[in-house]
């Protein structure tokens, strides 16, 4: 007996001595590890019947209050950091109270950090605080650190409130196991998310618009001269397999034939660098202003002749080009510069920095809601007032003739 209990007595030491020297090592930047913090999900349109979402351009963070602003008055610069970035977010996080959070690529300055995990949670530190789900692509400046473009994105669908995804999953379990991620597609962070209907609604377990996310890559290589990156054919054979699968479901058609008017969901869609045709839109008439040159790549994947036959993406909502905060309309889609957003990116001196704010509608039956009748969109610029200008419709699904 004696011996049994000096044996279990030695065993609850050893496990102790183990404890207590391990588990300092269970600590990311000094804090204790902790389970992510999930949304409520599915997203879905408030009881207003309104989704409104907040899309964030380039706000190239670098490591917080030791980095400078770029291009900001001189009475400005001394006390100008990234935290001017974060005050920036929180203000119109409060302000406008959106549903939902679009950051656009280029979120760091990877040459600007040397640790993209810290300034990755500096960046986004305002989104989780808020408990408001949030969602990313990647830009081409944000693998210039210390982690690759997977490793960005796997991190990133990590944080608190994140909806992010690495890839897409897939739906089609005859393809592979269902929830498995598709492995033979370009890039990270391809993927759709699906808003429902309001709640008490018809469509309250119906998608009635569909937020497609896509990698627009970094910089490339095209016979010895180099571009920027683009959409590759593999995800645009992704995106075409979703729209139409969406397109044709038919589980509770009958329902959707008489709540949802439109032949199919609306979609949004997400991604950093503009596609070639854009620059066609100096020529034609825009909201907003058109104040550099659309850097975008030499190669045209068919990125625009793909949305136009899917036919269910409104509006496509892109960054990269800091001085360009216009909208235009090519086809019928429209196309939407965010606006330089951080103060660590470059803009215009005396331009104040600018977010982009886009609110899906849904159509009001005789008694519920039904599907989206109408997207506006207007800008927020990080000034006293937090001005807005340049209100618009994108789309209405009764429009006067």
């Amino acid at each position: 007996m004696l011996y049994s209990l000096l044996y279990l007595t030695l065993i609850l030491a050893i496990l102790f001595s183990l404890h207590t020297q391990i588990a300092h090592k269970l600590l990311i930047g000094h804090h204790p590890l902790h389970v992510k913090r999930s949304p409520h999900l599915p997203l879905r349109f408030s009881s207003d019947g309104t989704f409104k979402i907040l899309q964030v351009a380039d706000m190239h963070f670098g490591t917080g209050m030791v980095t400078s602003c770029r291009d900001v008055l001189s009475s400005e610069f001394a006390y100008c950091s990234d935290l001017n970035t974060t005050r920036f977010l929180k203000r119109i996080i409060e302000f406008e109270k959106p549903d939902f959070i679009a950051f656009t690529g280029d979120n760091i300055f990877g040459s600007s950090t040397p640790d993209a995990a810290e300034s990755l949670l500096r960046a986004f530190a305002p989104a989780m605080e808020a408990g408001l789900p949030w969602a990313a692509v990647l830009g081409n400046h944000d693998q210039e650190s210390t982690m690759n473009r997977e490793e960005l994105m796997s991190f990133i669908s990590l944080l608190d409130y994140s909806v992010s995804q690495t890839n897409p999953s897939v739906e089609d379990a005859s393809r592979a196991t269902k929830g498995d991620i598709i492995t033979d597609i370009d890039g990270f962070g391809n993927y759709n998310l699906e808003v429902y209907g309001a709640p008490g609604s018809h469509l309250a377990n119906i998608s009635v618009l569909d937020l497609f996310f896509l990698d627009s890559g970094d910089r490339e290589v095209v016979q010895g001269v180099k571009t920027y990156g683009w959409i590759k054919e593999s995800q645009l054979h992704w995106l075409r397999g979703v729209s139409k699968g969406y397109q044709g479901q038919k589980e509770d058609r009958h329902l959707l034939a008489e709540a949802l008017p439109s032949a199919t969901p609306c979609a949004l869609a997400f991604f950093h660098i503009p596609i070639p045709e854009v620059r066609q839109l100096y020529y034609q008439n825009i909201i907003g202003q058109f104040l550099e040159g659309v850097a975008c790549s030499s190669v045209n994947s068919g990125v625009l002749q793909t949305l136009v036959s899917m036919g269910d993406v409104k509006a496509v909502f892109i960054g990269h080009d800091h001085k360009n905060d216009f909208c235009g309309n090519l086809e019928g889609i429209w196309f939407c510069y965010g606006g330089g957003f951080g103060y660590h990116a470059y803009g215009r001196v005396g331009w104040p920095r600018r977010a982009r704010i886009i609110v899906a509608e849904l159509e009001k039956g005789d008694n519920s809601w039904m599907g989206v009748e109408r997207i506006r969109t207007w800008k927020r610029l990080d000034d006293e007032k937090l001005s807005k200008l340049d209100e618009q419709v994108l789309w209405e699904l009764h429009q006067t003739r």
